[in-house]
């Protein structure tokens, strides 16, 4: 071959590769090269089952889930066997039966049952998945409870923690349902908690990224939760309300994760009937730092 054949050739092959990378969108490129996994995360306060209009409705409920078509989403105010508002099921796992998903319960509450023999009556947070769970914990945190005629504030069960890899890709998702009480001092302590845990876990597990999904009944601005954004990036911001579900007048409902996860968008979808609160879902990409397998 001539040497001016040759170079043509040379430039040809040049001219097909540059035009090949450009005509590749980065995020595509990244992840044929297998750098980073797409995940859609979502959080929605159930309130028991309940719509907004009060009626127990888990058709309703399940069919709001199912619109979000999150592969992992955290529930709060779950009631499993907890009595006639929820018609005694277990709310956590008939979801997850209708959805097609895996659950993972963390009770708050663990209480007899009124008559012998039957299941306990149970009531707290649970983490739906499409990813098999490999483990998972429920925490305790300060919690001033709601079955006491005299609560003082004391550690209590009630933070859920699961482990899952995403293709890959180890992640600890947490869920929780902070205080609801005007003074935030509860709250506070909560944080400290919270952080507290989750640092703890980071630490068991190098390189796992990191959710915290929940109702924290406070603002963002609010300085009780300042301390959560030192570790955390609030998915939401500039997203519009999610309480009450009519009509929203502030943002209590969050999906934050850790700051190597990259957010790419949230929504608040407009449900206004199956819950008084409304989900958020977010759009995320996890880097893939090792290789794994499903």
């Amino acid at each position: 071959m001539s040497l001016r054949a040759r170079t043509f050739t040379q430039l040809s092959l040049a001219g097909a590769l540059l035009t090949l990378a450009v005509a590749a969108p980065p995020a595509l490129a990244d992840a044929e090269r297998g750098h980073s996994v797409p995940l859609r995360v979502a959080t929605y306060n159930i309130h028991a089952g309940a719509g907004s209009d009060g009626v127990f409705d888990l058709d309703r409920q399940a069919a709001a889930l199912r619109a979000l078509d999150a592969d992992v989403i955290g529930l709060q105010e779950v009631d499993v066997h907890w009595g006639a508002r929820s018609q005694g099921l277990d709310v956590a796992g008939e979801l997850a039966r209708r959805l097609g998903m895996r659950a993972s319960f963390a009770p708050i509450y663990s209480l007899d049952p009124v008559t012998a023999g039957e299941p306990r009556r149970e009531y707290g947070v649970a983490v739906l998945s499409r990813f098999p769970v490999r483990s998972a914990t429920n925490h305790e945190i300060t919690r001033l409870s709601t079955q006491d005629e005299n609560p003082v504030p004391a550690p209590a069960p009630g933070f859920g923690e699961v482990t899952l890899k995403v293709r890959g890709v180890p992640v600890q998702v947490f869920v929780t349902h902070l205080d609801y009480r005007a003074d935030p001092a509860v709250r506070r302590a909560q944080v400290a908690d919270t952080r507290r845990i989750m640092a703890r876990e980071r630490a068991e597990l190098p390189g796992a990224h990191q959710f915290l999904l929940g109702d924290f009944n406070a603002e963002p601005s609010a300085p009780e939760l300042a301390p959560l954004w030192n570790d955390l990036r609030d998915a939401g911001t500039g997203a519009p309300g999610t309480y009450p579900a009519e009509a929203p007048v502030k943002r209590i409902d969050y999906v934050t994760v850790s700051k190597d996860v990259r957010v790419r968008d949230t929504t608040v979808p407009p449900e206004p009937t199956a819950s008084d609160h409304r989900p958020v879902v977010t759009d995320v990409t996890l880097p893939r730092r090792t290789p794994g397998r499903d």
